[in-house]
């Protein structure tokens, strides 16, 4: 549970990612690739302010995820990033007045449960993680039979 700072500053991260990516795309208006060589547009889509932005964003979230791997386990941490969803939802209902009804709420209500369970699971573990878990693997210990051809 000590790494759950890093895991949560990857889940922002990334949804602050998207939101540039949006404000971005929406800035830009409608797109359309007629008349145009494909890559021209392309570049000038990654390098608009706010898309470029949220591609920079994702590359500090991704250094961040991949700092929490190396200290946790898969499976306990990459639950958290649908935290993401949660984060996206209210901020584009927030911030872009996208709608929020009934069943999108009652989604993220069962995301915030299944995320508290796996939390939870951590706390079980006593907050092991890969370092508490190396194996070592010396020729004594490898027989023939384990040998993959």
């Amino acid at each position: 549970m000590k790494y759950i700072v890093f895991i949560l500053f990857t889940v922002m991260t990334n949804a602050a990612a998207q939101l540039m990516l949006k404000q971005g795309m929406m800035s830009m208006g409608a797109i359309s690739f007629e008349g145009v060589n494909p890559l021209v547009k392309l570049l000038q889509i990654v390098f608009s302010p706010w898309v470029f932005l949220g591609l920079c964003t994702f590359v500090i979230s991704m250094a961040s995820h991949l700092y929490v791997l190396s200290k946790v386990e898969l499976s306990f941490a990459y639950p958290f990033l649908s935290l993401a969803y949660v984060a996206v939802a209210i901020f584009a209902y927030l911030v872009f007045r996208e709608d929020l009804n009934g069943w999108r709420i009652a989604g993220i209500a069962c995301i915030c449960v299944g995320t508290v369970l796996i939390a939870q699971s951590g706390r079980e573990m006593g907050g092991r993680g890969h370092e508490d878990q190396t194996v070592s693997i010396t020729p004594d210990k490898i027989g023939t039979s384990e040998i993959v051809r």
